[in-house]
């Protein structure tokens, strides 16, 4: 049997990258996936892919994950169409780099509203659904929340997901009272359309970071989300608190990360 069979899950940032691979992951293992992008006609596209493959999939209209409202009502048409929720993933998320005495106040706080904020909206809003179904939060984090770097100006990105490690396991203790389970997945460099604009361009330093990889490459999304849905298993059931760093290896060497 497929470890998600008929569990209702929600996914943020279905567009593409991570979030593309976890709605298709999940959809693959039974769940039925409510995802939501402010990039409405990719995150269609997801749908679309998902139906083409024999699972079943709702994307109610764009989603802004640092909007109340948007975030309330998305939660809302999952319920409506599907009767609850089980599962949560927090993935969509947009970073500003700059140095810290070059970057604007604007361009931080944009971060820590769709990087932490949004964790914080969307648990909030599915919190009584989780609670009903003894459901699980599964959270993205990073290693940028755990290491410094010398090389990448993300001050914001950095307390941002620092952020969200520690939010999780605050989430963990509330929840447990309720059965809610609630665990963080820290992904290291990653091969995205994202990644590729910035901390994978030919002139930023990390260009070459697959050869300083223990493993010897970079992460693909379909690596975080193959753990994004063991997590949201009943496989993972007496875990919950976790923070799963994938990053190849790479945070437990020295001299460690280059980003």
């Amino acid at each position: 049997m497929r470890r998600l069979e008929g569990r209702v899950a929600l996914i943020s940032g279905t567009a593409r990258g991570l979030g593309r691979a976890a709605a298709l992951r999940f959809a693959a293992e039974g769940a039925l996936v409510v995802g939501g992008d402010l990039l409405h006609d990719e995150a269609l596209e997801t749908q679309r892919e998902i139906g083409r493959e024999g699972g079943t999939a709702l994307t109610p209209g764009p989603l802004d994950v640092t909007c109340p409202e948007s975030v309330e009502a998305w939660v809302g048409e999952a319920v409506e169409a599907f009767g609850g929720v089980d599962i949560v993933l927090t993935n969509a998320g947009s970073v500003r780099f700059g140095p810290l005495v070059e970057q604007s106040y604007d361009d931080y706080t944009s971060t820590v509203r769709s990087e932490l904020d949004s964790v914080w909206l969307t648990t909030r809003a599915a919190w009584p659904h989780l609670a009903r179904s003894r459901g699980c939060v599964v959270t993205i984090g990073s290693t940028a929340g755990i290491t410094g770097s010398l090389t990448n100006h993300r001050t914001a990105h950095s307390a941002a997901k620092g952020g969200v490690i520690a939010l999780t396991r605050q989430l963990a203790a509330e929840g447990a009272e309720h059965g809610i389970r609630a665990n963080c997945v820290s992904p290291g460099l990653v091969d995205t359309e994202g990644s590729r604009g910035n901390l994978l361009a030919d002139t930023h330093p990390p260009r070459d970071a697959a050869r300083h990889i223990p493993l010897g490459r970079l992460g693909t999304p379909q690596d975080i989300a193959h753990v994004a849905a063991f997590l949201a298993s009943e496989d993972a059931s007496y875990v919950s608190g976790a923070h799963l760093v994938v990053d190849g290896g790479w945070s437990a060497v020295l001299p460690g990360p280059l980003t």
